[in-house]
């Protein structure tokens, strides 16, 4: 006989002020607070989704009691309002937690004793006798009912938005970017919210779209969703889709007929959402072509780059025409007495290259010599008078190449100044004006970027791209060097394969060759490369943040925040970037009760933490902010809800609380987000729990990025696995058929069979 279904427990309701949020989940808004419910004795434990609420605010909450085995009573949230605080004192805790910018506790606890019980209703109808308030001007004064009149709004937002489980970040996003339209925005056209609004994609727009009333097979649903799943495969690194993979995709994701899928997929042909087009198919270029279906940027910016780069190679125009009959044998003795060593027979064929052709690129490993042919390739043109400009993706390779070659760097970014909605100052129409331009670390030019650099370089300027291609690909959509350097194609390349002899005693050298060979590296012996074995993945992630936080730092005398970078292959799991950050966080920036700390969702930010940006914002900083821009919170004011972080490129950004998912710890990034990036010392765990995730590419960019120190943790299968798995495909690109003219220019039309 079956046991009786458990009786669900009456609903209730319960009054209180949130004291603190001890755990909150950014993705689904899961919530566990304490509140205190003015009775005196201790704090409550309540869970939920507590979208919104912030600590000192008055809570009437519906939900139910119930007992939790490990930490007792506790009452579960199904939804709640806000109160106002009738007492002084909660008014006091109120004004003070950070909810109105302009107010901490010292300015909450001077008005409040000025206005006694009446605070809220002087704020809410009176707001100019704030200036009565001693330490209160004109200007704050102006600022706090602002302030309030906005968190109303956003209230409203997000009481509105309480029901599809939208985070309060992204509330406030909406009410920021559509005003007082945000409601009938939502409403009417939810689909906007995925375009429009950074950190809502297509599941949460059509979540709310669901919820008012959207048909499941509305058209304008599966527009969007088409869009999503190409949206998302940029993510993934590819250009475009193939038409039935995308189809088979959307059909997937949209659970309706394929008919209806195919339909609109023309429809947006059409209407120029996407753009189709014949290419040769990926591997080996044999068979029949594919039609490949491309987000309009993607495409525009494949089609340039192409011709961009073949306008640079043919023109007849040479910015540098004094080494067309140069004397090789001279200038290459004159090179070896400026900088005191020859160059191997690779490398000379490098500087030849880089300063009589109009396009090249340099691609090796490390230990290599690739850095001295840069510095060898620069010292040269500037010995002809040449304007030399030096660039690269991240802010600490444009160090890195700025200390290498004695000039000034800079990331590409600022060298393209771009400006906000990603428009570059400098074009086709509008070059830079530099006869050489260098830029190192090109593995990680993405398409995008890569389209408005080449854009950007003058005709007759020669454009030398550095790089090491078996690296990971960039994190943005492409393959660009990799393109590039394919066969048939018309950029010429030297690939330097020599290792030179003070590299061969480099363990992380000789080890990053080893692993990109396809041998397992040495981890006993050697100096410079270690192995902590653990093959529970808990264990290696305890293990691996009593590494970086302590052996280290006891052992070389490294600095645990500047000098060592955990890298690991996933953000998820014990032994994931995410559950890492928590742990180094605790172990190298402690909390400390005289330091003010801001919690925002699931992270709590202190000054001295790491950190790193996590999505390109053209509206921040001189020149933007870019996605893996790295840096150290140097200031955190609860009274302007307002940190600083000093970036690696110098740069003090301001971050307002609101902004602070734009933000994330960087103690421990995953490898993909590494790149470009070189660090003293890396910690690396290598893991079974990241098995899917574990190819050769992905070890060898980890262990390339250390310059003197490189410790894995984690189990020689895991290690092994990484070392013989071959990264599966190619990505889905087509500007190397473009390049080598295999392309013809028509595009499919809408009317085309899928």
């Amino acid at each position: 006989m079956s046991s009786p279904a458990a009786v669900p427990a009456a609903l209730a309701v319960l009054e209180g002020v949130l004291e603190r949020i001890t755990y909150a989940n950014e993705e689904n808004g899961y919530t566990v607070a304490r509140v205190d419910t003015g009775r005196g004795g201790d704090l409550l434990t309540v869970v939920g989704s507590l979208l919104g609420a912030q600590p000192g605010e008055s809570l009437r909450m519906e939900g139910r009691w119930g007992s939790h085995p490990q930490f007792g009573k506790q009452f579960t949230v199904e939804n709640y309002t806000t109160v106002l605080p009738a007492t002084i004192q909660g008014i006091r805790r109120y004004l003070g937690s950070g909810l109105i910018k302009g107010i901490g506790p010292v300015m909450a606890d001077r008005i409040t004793t000025h206005f006694g019980v009446d605070t809220l209703d002087v704020i809410e109808t009176e707001p100019k006798r704030l200036i009565e308030v001693p330490g209160l001007g004109p200007k704050r004064t102006k600022m706090i009912a602002a302030a309030w009149e906005e968190q109303k709004a956003i209230k409203e937002v997000m009481i509105f938005l309480q029901g599809v489980g939208v985070s309060t970040s992204i509330a406030v996003r909406i009410y920021k970017k559509y005003g007082d339209a945000s409601i009938s925005i939502v409403k009417n056209e939810p689909y906007r919210l995925a375009a429009d609004v950074w950190g809502i994609g297509f599941l949460t727009a059509d979540k709310i779209a669901q919820s008012v009333g959207i048909p499941h097979d509305s058209p304008e649903r599966v527009k969007a969703g088409l869009q999503y799943a190409l949206s998302q495969s940029t993510d993934q690194g590819h250009c475009y889709l193939p038409e039935e993979q995308l189809i088979s995709d959307a059909v997937k994701l949209l659970q309706v007929d394929t008919g209806l899928v195919i339909d609109c997929l023309a429809e947006l042909a059409v209407d120029e959402g996407v753009v189709r087009e014949k290419v040769p198919p990926q591997e080996g270029g044999e068979g029949d072509p594919v039609t490949a279906v491309y987000l309009v940027p993607f495409h525009r910016a494949e089609v340039s780059l192409a011709a961009q780069t073949q306008r640079l190679l043919r023109t007849q125009e040479d910015r540098m025409p004094g080494f067309r009959d140069v004397a090789w044998d001279k200038a290459l003795a004159w090179l070896a007495g400026r900088t005191g060593a020859e160059l191997a027979p690779e490398q000379q064929a490098a500087v030849k290259l880089a300063l009589t052709e109009k396009v090249a690129v340099l691609t090796g490993g490390p230990g290599c010599g690739k850095s001295f042919t840069v510095r060898s390739i620069v010292e040269l043109a500037r010995a002809k008078k040449a304007k030399v400009v030096l660039a690269a993706p991240t802010g600490r390779a444009a160090k890195r190449l700025a200390e290498l070659t004695g000039a000034e760097a800079s990331t590409v970014h600022r060298l393209l100044e771009l400006k906000p909605g990603g428009d570059a100052a400098y074009d086709k129409d509008r070059p830079l004006d530099a006869d050489l331009v260098v830029v190192d670390e090109a593995s990680m030019l993405d398409l995008l970027l890569a389209n408005k650099l080449v854009k950007a370089v003058a005709p007759g300027a020669h454009l030398l791209l550095v790089g090491d291609v078996d690296q990971l690909p960039s994190v943005g959509a492409g393959e660009v060097l990799r393109d590039l350097l394919a066969d048939g194609g018309p950029v010429p390349s030297v690939r330097l394969t020599r290792i030179f002899r003070q590299a061969q005693q480099s363990g992380v050298v000789t080890n990053a060759h080893r692993i990109n060979s396809g041998l397992q590296p040495i981890t006993q012996g050697l100096p410079d490369f270690f192995l902590f074995v653990e093959d529970e993945t808990e264990d290696a992630g305890r293990v691996t943040v009593d590494v970086a936080a302590r052996r280290i730092p006891a052992k070389f005398g490294l600095d645990p925040r500047r000098d060592i970078q955990v890298l690991a292959p996933m953000h998820r799991g014990p032994a994931g970037a995410g559950a890492l950050n928590g742990l180094l966080q605790q172990a190298v920036t402690p909390a400390r009760p005289d330091l003010p700390e801001k919690r925002f969702g699931g992270r709590v930010f202190r000054v001295g933490d790491k950190v790193t940006q996590i999505r390109n914002n053209y509206e921040k900083g001189q020149n933007g902010v870019f996605n893996g821009t790295v840096g150290v919170v140097t200031s955190l004011s609860l009274d302007d809800q307002r940190l600083t972080v000093l970036t690696d490129e110098d740069e003090e950004v301001p971050y307002d609380f609101d902004e602070l998912d734009e933000l994330a710890h960087a103690y421990a990034v995953t490898i993909h987000r590494s790149q470009g990036s070189e660090y003293p010392a890396v910690v690396i765990p290598v893991t079974t729990g990241a098995w899917m995730m574990l190819q050769r590419n992905l070890l060898y960019t980890a262990v390339t990025r250390a310059k003197k120190l490189v410790v894995l943790v984690g189990s020689r299968k895991a290690i092994g696995q990484a070392v013989r798995t071959v990264s599966a495909g190619r990505r889905c690109t087509a500007l190397d058929h473009r390049l080598a003219g295999r392309i013809e220019r028509s595009r499919t039309t809408a009317q085309t069979a899928p």
